[in-house]
């Protein structure tokens, strides 16, 4: 029988937990600030009302792992495949964070931020994003597929490219000077 860590209240500054010296377990209102997760294994974790900020967690196995009221802030979370994790009552924000790469394929993120943040090439495919804000965020290459955007505000993101045939818009706002995004599929020029 696997005896699992439970964590309340704590403070984790500049602890390295990469290399596997991150103990399975609950953590609940816990802050990880300038921790190193490169690479480590969350699998099985449960985090509820966490923050992360300044923290480096890139490439994390994230299998099964609970993500309920937490914060990311200033985190580097490149490659991480959120897909993968519990999304019973999964609930994020992000705001400063680096999440190239990453994917949340079939993941329902409702009411998600994603502020100041960088999403390159992430993947968005049929993913539930209903009533979730972009403010000012990078979406270059990023994949909306088959993607509810219902109400979702892109008004000060940028560089995204979506097709409104194969997503579910109905609400979200976009920019004026961002909307050709939209009509990227039809090769048109507009001068």
């Amino acid at each position: 029988m696997l005896i699992k860590t439970f964590v309340e209240d704590e403070e984790y500054h500049g602890t390295d937990f990469s290399g596997g010296q991150f103990k399975i377990g609950t953590y609940e209102n816990c802050n990880f600030q300038n921790c190193n997760f490169s690479g480590s294994d969350l699998s099985e974790a449960l985090f509820i009302d966490c923050e992360f900020i300044d923290c480096e967690l890139s490439m994390v196995t994230i299998h099964n792992a609970s993500f309920r009221k937490v914060n990311f802030k200033l985190c580097k979370l490149l490659g991480v495949r959120f897909e993968d994790s519990n999304q019973l009552i999964l609930s994020m924000n992000f705001e400063d964070c680096q999440l190239n790469i990453a994917s949340f394929f079939k993941v329902s993120l409702k009411n998600t931020t994603f502020k100041d943040s960088n999403l390159q090439e992430v993947d968005f495919t049929e993913a539930d994003l209903t009533k979730s804000t972009f403010d000012n965020c990078n979406l270059a290459r990023t994949i909306f597929e088959n993607t509810v955007l219902e109400g979702v505000d892109f008004q000060t993101s940028y560089s995204y490219r979506l097709d409104p045939e194969q997503n579910k818009i109905k609400g979200a706002k976009f920019s004026k000077s961002e909307v050709i995004g939209l009509l990227d599929k039809y090769s048109i020029e507009i001068v």
